[in-house]
């Protein structure tokens, strides 16, 4: 008596199951774009009135917004040359308009934006353990402001006499994540053992949340650690009050492309004073770190907007000085960092000199 063979179903398949997923992600990231544009900001102001707005700025604050573009652009170089010691201002400006532009066209975000900086710096003669421990600096102490700025925001509305519970909840969140992160790198810059070990349980960790999305084990452990403190150590050591320094600086200079936009385009201080822009700005940058969509075209928009009317700025003069701080703020490091991602192998700098311990400088 022959059996009956039990058909089974099909394995699955990761892979697919992962690309369906990124599919709907980016649909999901089009429609929230489309929405705002669309739907979302004509329902604020009508595209006429803003347009209105936008055709009577003055040559004066034309010039007071090109000035102002133009030194946010320059502030993006710093933070790299203190976290890279010999990386020169000129190819540490072309790497970030790179990277950055990378992280708005290119799916994956920041991680994108990362991966082209590693790549442009191998390219350029940079070893792999500097390359790695310039690129965790900086992106860390690039969080750090990110988590810092809506603490800030939330004590000096409490000065003025103004407070947002959106706002509290988010300074309470950077409050929290921004001590674990900074007593996270003190324990690791305490020791090599201590390092590896902290390396170790924070693999574990990630890894136990992939296995639950279904994604490979990180590749990274305690070893990993342990060769970032003794890469950055010294460096923090020496730099950490310059690379603080450099860090808020760039990220305030876009904070006030925003001022100048808001104050040219006809939102005065009567109507959103600089706390209240300063607080929409921060709690929208939070936010902004979830990569939802590419640049967070669309949720910085969004919130932007939503956050300076309820302040009390009037509807079109808002949505045309945040139409106009999103195009200086990205259309400009779009155009550069396209340029330089095509040619930057002609902008091989001089070999990095190798520091000397104790070498003070930036």
């Amino acid at each position: 008596m022959s059996s009956t063979p039990e058909t089974s179903s099909p394995p699955r398949r990761p892979g697919r199951n992962r690309s369906k997923k990124q599919i709907a992600l980016a649909v999901a990231g089009i429609a929230l774009i489309v929405a705002t544009f669309v739907f979302f900001l004509p329902k604020i102001a009508d595209y006429r009135d803003v347009w209105a707005v936008i055709t009577q700025i003055s040559w004066q604050w034309l010039v007071v917004l090109l000035v102002a573009t133009v030194v946010n652009i320059l502030t993006f170089a710093p933070p790299w040359q203190v976290a890279l010691p010999g990386l020169g201002f000129v190819q540490a400006l072309e790497l970030t308009q790179a990277s950055t532009a990378l992280s708005i066209v290119v799916p994956g975000g920041a991680a994108a934006g990362i991966a082209g900086s590693v790549g442009i710096l191998r390219t350029w003669g940079f070893a792999a353990q500097k390359i790695g421990t310039a690129t965790t600096l900086a992106s860390l102490w690039s969080q750090f402001a990110n988590l810092t700025y809506p603490i800030v925001a939330v004590f000096l509305l409490a000065v003025t006499g103004a407070s947002t519970a959106l706002l509290a909840t988010a300074a309470f969140i950077g409050a929290a994540v921004l001590g674990v992160a900074v007593a996270g790198l003190a324990l690791v810059l305490y020791s090599d053992s201590m390092a590896r070990d902290l390396g170790e349980v924070a693999a574990r960790g990630a890894s136990w949340v992939l296995q639950k999305l279904r994604r490979g084990p990180v590749t990274w452990g305690g070893g990993s650690f342990e060769r970032f403190r003794r890469g950055a150590a010294d460096l923090l050591r020496r730099r950490w009050h310059l690379l603080t320094l450099a860090s808020f600086a760039g990220s305030l200079s876009v904070f006030v492309v925003l001022l100048v936009s808001l104050r040219a385009l006809g939102v005065p201080a009567s109507e959103v004073s600089l706390v209240e822009a300063f607080a929409a700005w921060a709690l929208v940058r939070l936010i902004s770190t979830v990569p939802i969509t590419p640049g967070g075209v669309g949720v910085v928009e969004l919130g932007l907007t939503g956050a300076l009317v309820a302040f009390g700025g009037n509807n079109a003069g808002v949505v045309a000085a945040v139409l106009v701080f999103r195009f200086l703020t990205m259309v400009p490091t779009l155009v550069l960092g396209l340029l330089v991602a095509a040619t930057f192998r002609r902008h091989r700098p001089p070999a990095a000199p190798v520091a000397e311990p104790g070498a003070s400088g930036c």
